[in-house]
This record gives C-alpha cells, sequence and structure tokens, in this order.
C-alpha cells in the first residue's frame, strides 16, 4: 500500500474520530470541544492537500451519475464543514479568544448547530460513497475470499443501521437538524461510551445509506449504457 494511501486513510480516521468526539460538546467540557475542533480543522485541511488532485480535475472529464453523487456530497461536506469553522470562531472562548471580534454570537450559535449536525450526516453519506474503496483496500490484507465473512459484514451493517434508525429519534438529531431547538440536550449522568455509541450507529446509518446509494448509482448506469449498445 502507498504511502500516499496510508496517509489518506490515517488522516480520515482522525476526523471520524474527531468528529465523533465534538458531537459529545457539553459532555467533553467547552475548552476540550474547541481544541478537537481545531484539530479537526487541521486534518480537513490536510484532507484536501492529500486529495489535491481530485479537486484540480474538478471541472474536467466527463461526469457519470456516480461522479454527481460523489461530488456533490462532497461539497456539501465543505459547505457545512465551512460554516461550522466560521460559526466556531464567532462564538470561541478559548481558542479563538484573542481575536477582536464583537458580536454575532447568536447567529454563531444557530449557523454552529445547523452545520454540525447536517455536517456530521453528510460526511457520513459521503464515507458510505467511498465505502467500496476501503473495503477494497481492507480486502487487500485478507489473501483468502470468503462469502461468509462478506454477508456477516452486510447483515452487520444492516442491524447497525437498523438500531442507527432508532438512535436518530431517541437522540432527537432531527429537531437539531431543522432548528426546532436552540439549545442540544445532553444528560450529564449518562456515561459518555453510550453516547458514542449511539452517534457510531446514526453514522453507520448514514454510511449505509451512501454505500448502497453509491452501488445504485453505478448499477443504473450500467444498465443504461447496456440498453444503449
Amino acid at each position: 500500500m502507498q504511502s500516499k494511501m496510508i496517509g489518506k486513510i490515517i488522516v480520515d480516521l482522525g476526523m471520524t474520530v474527531l468528529l465523533m468526539l465534538l458531537m459529545a460538546f457539553e459532555l467533553i467540557g467547552r475548552t476540550a470541544h474547541e481544541w478537537i475542533g481545531a484539530g479537526m480543522f487541521v486534518l480537513f485541511i490536510l484532507h484536501h492537500i492529500l486529495n489535491l488532485k481530485w479537486s484540480k480535475n474538478l471541472f474536467h472529464g466527463k461526469y457519470s451519475a456516480y461522479r454527481f453523487l460523489q461530488t456533490i456530497s462532497a461539497g456539501l461536506v465543505f459547505l457545512t464543514m465551512l460554516g461550522s469553522m466560521v460559526s466556531a470562531v464567532l462564538i470561541s472562548r478559548e481558542v479563538f479568544a484573542f481575536l477582536p471580534i464583537s458580536g454575532g454570537r447568536s447567529f454563531g450559535r444557530t449557523l454552529h448547530m445547523f452545520c454540525a449536525y447536517w455536517g456530521f450526516l453528510f460526511l457520513s453519506f459521503h464515507l458510505g460513497i467511498h465505502w467500496n474503496m476501503i473495503l477494497r483496500m481492507t480486502g487487500k490484507l485478507s489473501r483468502k475470499k470468503s462469502k461468509l465473512r462478506v454477508w456477516f459484514l452486510r447483515l452487520t451493517g444492516f442491524l447497525i443501521a437498523a438500531y442507527g434508525v432508532y438512535a436518530l429519534f431517541h437522540r432527537e438529531i432531527p429537531s437539531y437538524l431543522f432548528l426546532q431547538t436552540q439549545f442540544v440536550f445532553f444528560d450529564f449522568e449518562e456515561p459518555l461510551v453510550f453516547f458514542l455509541l449511539d452517534y457510531l450507529t446514526v453514522m453507520g446509518l448514514f454510511v449505509f445509506s451512501g454505500h448502497y446509494a453509491g452501488q445504485a448509482v453505478r448499477r443504473l448506469s450500467k444498465s443504461r449504457k447496456r440498453a444503449k449498445s
């Protein structure tokens, strides 16, 4: 495996871990949240540097349905991440407290919550679109192919996604997505691990959705090409 590819995997894995911790906000404390957010910003920049070739080819070549889906999802992730970073500066009390910014905190809090939750789902969906690439890389680590392992992974993914639907509503995430409430509820008596596991299954739900959406678009494109030929 090439060193650049290993670097991409490490950066993307780091972003995933930090994203999960960022969603815990009050459970990890404001100071930790801000510094983890700053780390996320650094990894986000590294991610784009490592994928600079993809960005340069953005306006070149033909756009298949799959490439269109991939580009739209990447654009939505970029916009929500950008909104999260801008709003984080506006409401910062630690990391960016030295900046001469006054006012805009109320707007910043609303924008931050909106972008954070939509970004969480968009990033998970985007990860799902690239899940085949991840499976291919991990498949290279195993010498023998196993149908049993494939079906076990599919069943595990389905069960995670099914519980993710429950966790999505149990954690009242739709109310944060559509700004039906201005504050996120945290149960401070709940162990952090339970919170993270629920959010991990919500992430799994959208990874699952992105993966099969990507597969469906690819199959549809192939069937159309066969019909034309």
